[in-house]
Order: C-alpha cells, then structure tokens, then sequence
C-alpha cells in the first residue's frame, strides 16, 4: 500500500475486469487526407482549365465547388472519428459512457452486471448488431465498428461478465 493510502486509510482501488475504449476508424490520417485533397484540387484545376479553354467556364467554377465540398466532408468525417464509448466492468458495476467528438459525455448508462446479457443481433447476416439488454432496456454497443470487432467485443464482454459472475460465487 502506498504512503497516501496508508495515511488516508483509504483502500486502494482494484482494478477493472474490463476496460474498453472503443471508437471508429477515421477515413485517412492528416497525412493522407491532405494527399487526397492536394490530388483533387490539382486534377479539378486541370479539368477546370480544359473547360475554360474550351469556352465552357461555368464549368470550371464547379470543379472548385466540387473540392470544397470533398474537403468539408473530409473534415466532417475526421470529426465524427473522435467519437468513442467507454466500457468499463468493476466491482461496482458496468458503465457504458458514450463521448462526443469534442470529449463531452453524452450519455452514461449505468447496468447491474448479473443482470446484463450480451446479445449478438444476427438477423442482418453481414452487419451483426450487439446490445447489452438488462431489465428490458437495451443499449447498442460499437455501432461505428466493423462486424469483426463487435463480434470480438461482445466475446470480451461476456467473458468479462461470466469472471464477474464467478467471483460473486468465490
């Protein structure tokens, strides 16, 4: 036990069964992001200029539209990648907390664990939803994630649950 601990006589705390930081794959890193808009400014400033030499300049005012709207949704995209969900199963229970993109908590779900089961909706053959349902409410889990990982998250998950489950029986 530390000095702090000792002095406080505040026990030390244990550590979580579980502790699960989940977030999207962003699209591109800066890097990448920047190759891709340098390459679509360049071939809409090309295509831009054939037009207008052709006499078609309306045209070329679109491939510059074109490029902001490429790069806004790039950016939206980035944004949207910062998102993430905190799974977290202790001695005191399982916390579901979902962070918006600036880190601000959205919401918090709070689930006694011998009660939550963790299900695997199969129903969509390729696109597999997981929930975890606890006295008839159910929250989804990992949205943003490739099937792969939830299914790979939801085998933690209840793996987790059932240590849990065999320490309350020690």
């Amino acid at each position: 036990m530390s000095k702090a601990a000792a002095v406080s006589g505040a026990v030390p705390a244990e550590p979580p069964l579980l502790d699960l930081i989940l977030y999207p794959n962003p699209p591109l890193g800066r890097h990448g992001t920047l190759v891709l808009m340098a390459i679509v400014l360049v071939v809409g400033a090309v295509l831009g200029a054939a037009f207008a030499t052709l006499g078609a300049w309306p045209v070329s005012g679109f491939f510059g539209l074109d490029v902001l709207l490429v790069g806004w949704a790039f950016a939206r995209t980035r944004r949207s990648a910062r998102r993430a969900e905190i799974v977290r199963l202790d001695s005191r229970g399982l916390v579901v907390r979902r962070l918006a993109p600036d880190g601000t908590a959205e919401s918090e779900h709070r689930l006694e664990p011998f009660w939550v089961r963790v299900v695997v909706d199969e129903r969509r053959r390729y696109d597999p939803r997981v929930y975890l349902r606890a006295h008839g409410r159910s929250i989804p889990l990992g949205v943003f994630l490739s099937p792969a990982e939830r299914r790979e998250v939801a085998h933690e998950l209840e793996s987790a649950l059932a240590r849990w489950r065999d320490s309350l029986r020690d």
